[in-house]
């Protein structure tokens, strides 16, 4: 988890990525760490075997992360690289951090951040060993749990091992979950089966070599593909996100070309959340009239129009010619290039929005627009949240259920949101995986008192997670963001998400008007110093 305030949108910003980086952090004896400063040229730090160093990093400036990473390695010997590509050396907006050559810690552009401070590599090797409170009990339901996923070869768990997260490019577009054509046309309209099935899960995988996995993880969902027909001998499978944003925001079925560019935002360092949405505003943009081909550098962006949409990837990378007015996302291009083009400008607070519909998933709208950090599709929403094991009582954590009538608008509701809330954020400082909730039940309370010896509750995990949830409201108020007023795209909305938020807010003990946690929220949350800063 990359964590501070977010250069994109003003607001607190966190993003997280799997792989091998997070548990060496550990390994090296910390929980976390922190970077202050800025270095006058070129740097990387180095933690191994208990020795702290900051290095030159001159000969790495200019690299991309699979370059950085190889060239470190082979100075160093074994060690967990996270680095930034050439998109976070040039201060881009929309810029990651990457570890394990293809994982990336994309949204909330702290690749910028990391820029800003000529930090271009951070890479650990640790010798601490981590204690555990009963490690029998630990590895007894870590097989058990194991076990389950091992033996289902059916279902999500399956799809997920065997297809990853594209299994979802064909199915979401045509239920209407996927946005099309910058979030202005459908399906059935702009990009039906016929085209969605040139891009498939199925069809991505006949190029996979093996399968992928982050640190500890029975499922493995990601892949490592080779790809001769665009000269890719060892490249990671695009996930879902990356397949929706280059393939069906732009109407493109032009799988070679969705392989080459996943491939050049890995290395350059680049969400492709962003950057995907970013092209889909600069083709409206242009089949509208606003920018000619002069202002393009020459290409012509019409939809679908592949081997112009990898110009342009390229362009924004390097911030050569329009690219440089694109690196920052859509807010900042449309600010720069006006007469209008702002209606086809797809974010929120100036982050675009991830791809799943806020029309489909209803209560998508309200975290898109109000959550501490603003257009996110990871960070807790109560339909999204749901569609697993968790909809059930003690269907994902024994003791958790959900009120019995959370789909319908009201009390309810209100209160399920603020309870699926509490429990992500528990997880998300946990590091445990996101994609659990899809899976099966998960013996949460007694894992972790098998690691850390803790007799917590359930009930206890919901109040840190608001506790973690307010903290970040309070962040993003603190720095002046007129949250309560944030309004989306229309095109992206179908729902009135700021009655769901009010509802929501009075659950959290926050000002329905305003978004401001209360006082006596604050107090008994036991962060009572954010009162000083708040009021």
């Amino acid at each position: 988890m990359v964590a501070g305030k977010s250069p994109l949108t003003g607001t607190w910003g966190d993003s997280n990525c799997g792989g091998y980086f997070g548990p060496e952090i550990k390994k090296c004896g910390f929980d976390a760490i922190l970077i202050k400063g800025k270095a006058n040229g070129p740097k990387y730090v180095a933690i191994i075997d208990d020795e702290k160093l900051i290095l030159d990093a001159t000969d790495l400036w200019g690299l991309d992360v699979v370059q950085t990473e190889e060239r470190l390695t082979e100075k160093h010997g074994k060690v967990q690289v996270a680095s930034i590509g050439q998109a976070g050396e040039n201060i881009s907006l929309i810029s990651g951090i990457v570890n394990d050559k293809a994982r990336i810690a994309g949204r909330s552009g702290f690749g910028a951040v990391m820029g800003s401070k000529k930090l271009k590599a951070i890479i650990l090797k640790g010798n601490r060993k981590i204690p555990i409170a009963d490690k029998e009990t630990l590895n007894n339901h870590a097989k058990e749990y194991n076990q389950g996923i091992n033996d289902n070869t059916s279902g999500m768990i399956y799809i997920f091992k065997t297809l990853g997260t594209s299994a979802g490019n064909t199915f979401m577009a045509q239920s209407g979950d996927t946005p099309i054509k910058n979030w202005g046309g459908t399906s059935k309209q702009d990009f039906p089966g016929v085209k969605l099935n040139k891009i498939s899960g199925m069809e991505i995988d006949k190029y996979k070599q093996k399968a992928y996995g982050c640190f500890s993880c029975p499922t493995r969902c990601g892949a490592i593909m080779k790809v001769p027909e665009v000269g890719l001998e060892e490249t990671h499978r695009p996930e879902y996100e990356t397949c929706a944003n280059f393939g069906s925001m732009l109407l493109n079925d032009d799988l070679m070309s969705i392989f080459t560019i996943n491939d050049l935002c890995n290395r350059a360092g680049i969400d492709t959340i962003s950057a995907g949405t970013t092209v889909a505003f600069t083709i409206e943009c242009y089949e509208n009239g606003i920018i000619s081909k002069d202002e393009t550098d020459g290409l012509e962006l019409n939809w679908g129009n592949s081997p112009a949409i990898i110009k342009l990837v390229k362009k924004i990378i390097n911030r050569e010619g329009i690219g440089d007015v694109l690196a920052d996302g859509v807010k900042v291009a449309s600010e720069k290039i006006g007469k209008g083009s702002d209606k086809y400008a797809i974010h929120s607070m100036g982050q675009e929005l991830g791809m799943h519909s806020s029309k489909f998933y209803k209560s998508m709208g309200a975290t898109f627009a109000f959550d501490p950090t603003p257009g996110r599709h990871t960070t807790p929403t109560l339909d999204f949240s749901t569609a697993g094991p968790m909809a059930k009582p003690n269907g994902l954590f024994e003791g958790f259920s959900l009120p019995e009538g959370f789909k319908k608008s009201g009390d309810e509701r209100s209160e399920a949101e603020k309870l699926v809330v509490g429990i992500w954020q528990s997880l998300n400082s946990l590091g445990l995986c996101e994609f659990m909730g899809s899976f099966q039940k998960y013996p949460l309370l007694q894992i972790m008192k098998a690691v850390v010896g803790w007799n917590i509750t359930i009930d206890e995990l919901v109040k840190i997670g608001i506790r973690i949830q307010t903290l970040r409201q309070a962040f993003t108020l603190r720095e002046g963001i007129d949250i309560i007023n944030n309004k989306l795209p229309e095109r992206a909305v179908g729902i009135d998400y700021l009655a769901d938020y009010k509802g929501y807010c009075k659950k959290m003990g926050w000002n329905p008007e305003n978004g401001y946690p209360l006082e006596e929220t604050l107090t008994d949350l036991n962060i009572d110093f954010v009162i000083e800063d708040l009021y």
